[in-house]
């Protein structure tokens, strides 16, 4: 199995489990590294995610991943919460996102860069739409995007709470 074909096996077989805690598979990382490698989960749900969590789905998707052997060599699961920059990957992340800060890196240059940050604007099943100080409003094809994450936005909590 390749690496890149890692994730998507263990996806498939975790995201039942998670569903089943209340819990959402943000992302799967499998990251070859010599003789261990490092599979990691990142799981979340509206108001966070608690160690206790954590723990259970750990201990129950090593033994899954153990019977199916979808892993094709020795590896430490870590499972783990996404933290306040949580990654962006499905059309429906950046459906929940839009109107907050967001940092985009594509594949390719759009618009004459490969790094952006704004606003998200919009969001389809196939784009999305960011406000960038630097470039102005940027359609950035859901294809092209090699890393997104929310920017929390301390400032706006602040005055939110104030309010």
């Amino acid at each position: 199995m390749s690496r890149n074909a890692v994730p998507e096996a263990v996806s498939t077989l975790v995201e039942p489990v998670a569903r089943e805690h209340g819990l959402e598979l943000i992302d799967v990382e499998f990251r070859p590294q010599g003789r261990r490698s490092v599979l990691r989960l990142v799981l979340d749900r509206d108001g966070g995610v608690g160690l206790d969590e954590l723990s259970l789905v750990s201990r129950e998707v090593s033994d899954l991943l153990d019977v199916h052997d979808v892993v094709p060599c020795a590896y430490v699961l870590e499972c783990s919460s996404p933290g306040i920059n949580r990654p962006l990957r499905k059309a429906e992340d950046f459906a929940r996102f839009v109107g907050k800060a967001v940092r985009i890196r594509t594949h390719a240059s759009i618009a004459g860069s490969r790094n952006f940050s704004g606003r998200l604007a919009a969001s389809s099943d196939d784009a999305i739409e960011i406000e960038d100080a630097s470039h102005g409003r940027v359609t950035v094809p859901l294809a092209e995007i090699e890393r997104a994450n929310y920017q929390h936005d301390f400032a706006e909590e602040f005055r939110a709470r104030r309010s």
